[in-house]
């Protein structure tokens, strides 16, 4: 157990081209946050190389650390330097035995691929024979690529669940992972997480700090872990009480979400693309862009989620001002006098949005992105928003973003998402 009276975990990330730095880990923040949303513990996460001795240390270091739960990603496929199954087994005490119905279906998965490729023969043959081997008396969970995962019950533990490496076939098993019969033994005695995630945009950590310490003389907040995130220019503040401290964390909750009403976006975790989403479909609204600086950037933010088509209409990317002024009807002397950066020539941009997709809500944004290009009246960084609705709502905003010219470019955007939760969302009454 750890400090909180929670189990511990431990998760292991292979993988050399990791350590490179030719991809980043996407498996390891992702199973983090699942792990501690169960209620785990998360002790360490490791990344090592395709070697086996690395492999294998990393695993006796979890164990010595008192973890009571491994979750490896990579090292699954068919290919020389995928050892983590053999390497579990190893760990395991245990021998890899080959799986009869596990190769049948590995096969079936591949045979068409073979065939339509060419590459069916020999060599893929033993490369289902590999990914078949199962450490003794684990279980094997079904491939949502081609590699099927692993539970294995180490004698004395830690129980260590073998996940694929490519996110989407991770993720895609982590369900049968948590649902196998070893897996839902361990979770039946780890403690609900109990979490509490709140956001706001536009405040500063110190604010939340400053709170922190306003109310430590009246409520003990020791039981409660408290943690800070600036996420997509949002601030995240993740509270997460150990066994026995769940109503310390209720309250410590609704003090924060009193304190900083103003700057409020979810007390319950909600994103601000979610709400967005929901605001605009229950208001019956639609809403199109006309974007400048961020070269369609909140386009693309706003049509991530599917279902999208429901309350997106569409978008103009008008980078030079004769787009402006032909695809969007910004009047080419607006821009002339006010220039293209403005807090005029971005409602100009709204409305012209709004009025030629015939939505509900226009969005407008024209900026200094940067790195070259500022002047003294308008600097890198400074960028103009606007939101119109049909019904007369405008709201404007011109700030000065710091940051690269990516940085300016996505917090412009989150910036936008904001404004057009501000004027779509109803206000409390």
């Amino acid at each position: 157990m750890g400090e909180g009276g929670r189990p511990r975990a431990g998760i292991v990330v292979t993988g050399s081209e990791l350590l490179t730095g030719a991809i980043s880990d996407a498996n390891g923040p992702w199973l983090a946050r699942q792990l501690a949303d169960l209620g785990f513990e998360v002790a360490h996460v490791v990344a090592v190389g395709d070697r086996p001795g690395d492999l294998l240390r990393a695993l006796d270091f979890l164990a010595g650390a008192g973890v009571a739960l491994v979750v490896t990603s990579g090292g699954l496929g068919p290919t020389a330097d995928d050892l983590t199954a053999e390497v579990v087994a190893g760990f395991a005490g245990v021998e890899l035995e080959p799986d009869e119905a596990m190769r049948v279906r590995i096969e079936e998965i591949l045979s068409d691929w073979g065939a339509r490729t060419g590459f069916a023969g020999p060599a893929l043959d033993m490369a289902t024979r590999k990914q078949a081997l199962v450490p003794r008396g684990a279980t094997a969970l079904p491939p949502v690529g081609t590699a099927p995962g692993l539970v294995v019950d180490r004698p004395g533990g830690p129980l260590v669940v073998v996940l694929p490496g490519p996110p989407r076939e991770l993720q895609g098993m982590w369900p049968a992972a948590l649902a196998s019969p070893a897996s839902a033994e361990l979770l039946a005695t780890v403690p609900p997480a109990n979490a509490r995630l709140l956001r706001f945009f536009g405040l500063p950590e110190s604010e939340i700090a400053a709170t922190l310490r306003e109310v430590e003389g009246s409520l003990d907040t020791s039981g409660v872990e408290v943690g800070t995130c600036l996420r997509r220019s949002e601030l995240e503040v993740d509270l997460r009480p150990r066994p026995g401290a769940e109503a310390a964390a209720e309250t410590l909750a609704g003090l924060l979400v009193e304190r900083h009403a103003r700057n409020l976006v979810s007390a319950e975790g909600t994103t601000v693309d979610e709400l967005v989403a929901q605001a605009l479909l229950d208001a019956g609204f639609t809403v199109a862009t006309g974007e400048s600086c961020t070269g369609g950037l909140l386009a693309g933010r706003l049509v991530d989620r599917a279902g999208s088509s429901a309350y997106v209409a569409g978008g103009v990317v008008a980078y030079s001002n004769e787009a402006k002024t032909s695809l969007l009807g910004v009047p080419a002397e607006m821009i002339a006098v006010h220039g293209a950066v403005s807090p005029e020539v971005a409602r100009a941009l709204a409305d012209g949005a709004r009025d030629r997709f015939g939505a509900d809500v226009g969005v407008g944004i024209t900026g200094v992105a940067g790195p070259g290009g500022g002047t003294e009246a308008k600097p890198v960084g400074y960028v103009c928003f606007c939101v119109t609705t049909a019904d007369g709502t405008v709201l404007a905003r011109d700030p000065r973003l710091r940051g690269s010219r990516a940085d300016i470019r996505e917090r412009s955007v989150d910036t936008a998402m904001h404004l057009i939760l501000r004027a779509v969302r109803p206000r409390p009454s």
